[in-house]
């Protein structure tokens, strides 16, 4: 097949720019110090290559993600990054499970639902999941009184992953994570969880990187200069075009939109509406260059990978125009 045959709007991967990702996050992150997030792809092909490079623990948003990895053989070591009221589901999968837990509700979620290991999930500065950080030693009391392991702590720093300055993130991460390594002492345990692709290289009090949008990236992450480039396209028709802008048949509902507009090279983008993308028909720089036609394909970078994926059932993976392969996003859903 080659990539003029596929139906729009398409998810598309460049296939060297993928594995170039991950062997340089492999590198830089090596064995068990990379946590993959599995919400990022939603893929268990993708999930497979990630393992192949060393990495054998994973990090899952949803019980969908947890069930999926473990039925692809990739049960090593699943952390459900993500507080849970019923664990029955978890409980019952033939894998190592870890549960994220916050609150004393939580942790009998965990015993109910047979889970047998936790870590204490810790807030450090962005307002969603999370204990505080002078709670967390009596969490862990408590799991511990109720037969849980506790294998240590997690936080995740979400609220610096954007920040533009890279010293200024550093110095913002490290004031973050000394929040979590107070827990951390109080607690035991072996893991310190925290990170993501914004902080993978500044964040060194984790002992392990729950790391996700580097392997395909956006246009969010790729304004930071990170050793990772956009992997991931929007593969679009032209549909209509008028003497100042063109229409392209992705919109809305292909794409997530909370980080901004996406971003199609070499002309601007105006808005999004359902089912369109409405740009510039060619770039101010290069005019009078011929503007786009009716019928051309074009590349749409999307602004936040995660729900981009969850919107697609596929991704089609390419080498120039040919498509390779084709792997299914068989993690979507709850």
């Amino acid at each position: 097949m080659q990539v003029t045959d596929l139906v729009t709007p398409a998810l598309i991967v460049e296939a060297d720019t993928l594995d170039q990702n991950l062997s340089t996050m492999a590198k830089a992150l090596p064995g068990s110090r990379l946590r993959p997030h599995i919400k990022a792809h939603k893929c268990t092909e993708l999930a497979k290559r990630q393992a192949e490079l060393g990495s054998r623990g994973f990090t899952c948003a949803t019980i969908r993600e947890m069930e999926g990895m473990a039925a692809a053989g990739l049960g090593d070591d699943l952390l459900l990054a993500n507080e849970v009221v019923d664990a029955r589901r978890l409980g019952a999968l033939d894998a190592r499970v870890t549960v994220a837990v916050d609150s004393p509700e939580t942790i009998a979620a965990a015993e109910a639902g047979g889970v047998r290991e936790v870590l204490i999930d810790v807030n450090v500065g962005l307002p969603r999941c999370g204990c505080r950080p002078d709670d967390a030693a009596r969490l862990a009391d408590l799991a511990r009184s109720r037969g849980l392991e506790v294998r240590g702590v997690m936080g995740y720093e979400g609220h610096l992953m954007m920040v533009d300055d890279g010293a200024e993130r550093a110095e913002r991460v490290a004031e973050s994570m000394s929040d979590l390594v107070r827990a951390h002492e109080r607690v035991g345990g072996g893991i310190l969880s925290a990170g993501g692709t914004g902080t993978f290289d500044c964040n060194l009090a984790a002992t392990e990187i729950q790391a996700g949008s580097y392997a395909l990236m956006d246009t969010a992450y790729d304004h930071l200069q990170l050793p990772f480039e956009p992997a991931l396209f929007i593969l679009a028709t032209v549909i209509s075009v008028s003497e100042k802008f063109a229409v392209a048949d992705c919109g809305l509902k292909s794409m997530g939109m909370d980080h901004g507009n996406p971003r199609i090279d070499g002309a601007k983008v105006w808005f999004c509406s359902d089912e369109h993308v409405t740009f510039s028909s060619h770039s101010p720089s290069e005019a009078p260059a011929a503007p786009v036609r009716v019928g051309d394909r074009i590349r749409v970078v999307p602004a936040h990978v995660d729900p981009t994926i969850a919107y697609h059932e596929r991704l089609h993976i390419v080498s120039g125009e040919d498509v390779i392969d084709s792997w299914p996003v068989d993690l979507r859903g709850w």
